[in-house]
């Protein structure tokens, strides 16, 4: 064992440029304290005694990524697997494309399933599973008319014991998010959820942009998938997705993937959208991640796999086929937004979306060392989670892991 690889250790990491979230560093280093936080950016030259030096080869280091909207990997969904084991194989799946938080996410289900996921959503919180930062449940309170991929016979409103379910699940884990229709539940009920901690996300839904925005007003603080199963922007009713980008208290996820969302909608939305809420990427991945799967089920309906997208047998969209180093490449590439914005929009951003952007999503002192050594050509070298190594692309015997 190395001195690098004793937590009690600081570290520091030189080698690449660095991205702290908001700024570039050149010629510095990442310094790490022994509770694997970040201590700040120093000069390489002037180590503190008892530091270790860790030192790679090029290429920057940047926030790890934060995606809310995570279905599946590594051959499964969560709807499939909703236990522990099945949420630490869909974390470990992403790892390798940067990803360092994310929200497991549940499909519209049974009451049964979506008990389950919740109980195994606090579950991985109490063991710690790398890589989980709360669920995600998208549904089963959605507007039918705007179903997508979601089974309509699930959907249904909520009642008295959903909400009692929701509020005491968000207790006992970091996050808990839930989309939902204005449609199908009421005001009153979306304050409730808030109040309580619950992530409160718009979607799936066929609102008005005023019902809409009387739902932001009631709690609600996100919109899910902006323009994807939604009331669209017109000039006499902009729908719910005039409403996602006019109110400043809406943050609004978006699968940068160029299939969901034209890349002339997307440069659109990112000029209009009002803050102080953002525009952040998410991969609305499934099981397909990590894997050369082609086809897979979900609520017992084939999926398949083709030409860079997932859809039904009728060519419904049922998810998305990416991840969110791609979504950066797309936005920087195809959008054409400098790469700091375009890293923003997968780390920072939806940190700030569920609150949690004190301690994720950024390189400032204080913060987890969840972070990522990227190539300059925008390929994925290593991914570090809470100061230990998860994923290694090029073993080099210069990059001895800090675990």
């Amino acid at each position: 064992m190395t001195d690098i690889d004793r937590p009690e250790n600081p570290v520091v990491i030189a080698g690449a440029r660095i991205f702290d979230g908001e700024t570039w560093h050149d010629g510095k280093a990442l310094a790490i304290g022994a509770d694997r936080r970040i201590t700040g950016i120093a000069d390489p030259r002037e180590l503190p005694d008892g530091t270790s030096l860790l030192t790679v080869d090029g290429g920057m280091l940047i926030p790890g990524f934060v995606d809310l909207q995570v279905n599946g990997g590594g051959g499964i969904l969560l709807n499939d697997r909703p236990d522990a084991a099945g949420i630490a194989t869909i974390c470990a799946a992403h790892c390798p494309f940067g990803t360092t938080a994310l929200l497991a996410t549940l499909i519209t289900d049974t009451v049964e399933i979506t008990t389950r996921a919740l109980d195994a959503g606090r579950d991985a919180a109490q063991r710690q599973i790398p890589g989980f930062l709360g669920l995600h449940l998208e549904g089963p309170h959605l507007a039918p008319a705007r179903h997508g991929a979601h089974d309509p016979a699930l959907i249904r409103p909520m009642t008295d014991a959903d909400l009692r379910r929701l509020t005491e699940a968000s207790k006992t884990m970091p996050v808990l998010l839930t989309t939902i229709a204005p449609e199908a539940v009421s005001g009153a009920r979306i304050a409730h959820l808030a109040e309580a901690g619950v992530v409160v996300s718009l979607g799936h839904s066929n609102a008005s942009c005023e019902q809409a925005r009387a739902a932001a007003d009631a709690g609600a603080t996100m919109v899910t998938h902006l323009f994807n199963a939604m009331s669209p922007l017109a000039h006499r009713e902009p729908g719910m997705v005039g409403a996602a980008l006019d109110h400043g208290g809406l943050h609004a996820g978006l699968i940068a993937d160029g299939i969901h969302v034209d890349a002339t909608a997307v440069a659109i939305a990112l000029r209009a959208k009002r803050g102080p809420g953002r525009v952040f990427l998410v991969t609305d991945a499934m099981a397909t991640t990590g894997t050369t799967l082609d086809a897979f089920t979900l609520n017992g309906r084939v999926v398949y796999r083709r030409n860079g997208r997932l859809t039904l047998a009728d060519g419904t969209l049922a998810g998305a086929d990416t991840t969110m180093i791609a979504s950066v490449r797309f936005m920087h590439h195809a959008i054409g937004l400098p790469l700091g914005e375009a890293l923003r929009m997968a780390s920072l951003y939806p940190a700030q979306a569920v609150g949690k952007s004190a301690t994720i999503g950024h390189l400032r002192p204080g913060a987890r060392a969840d972070l990522v050594h990227l190539s300059d050509t925008l390929d994925i070298r290593a991914v570090w989670i809470g100061g230990s190594r998860v994923f290694t692309a090029v073993p080099s015997a210069q990059d001895a892991s800090f675990s």
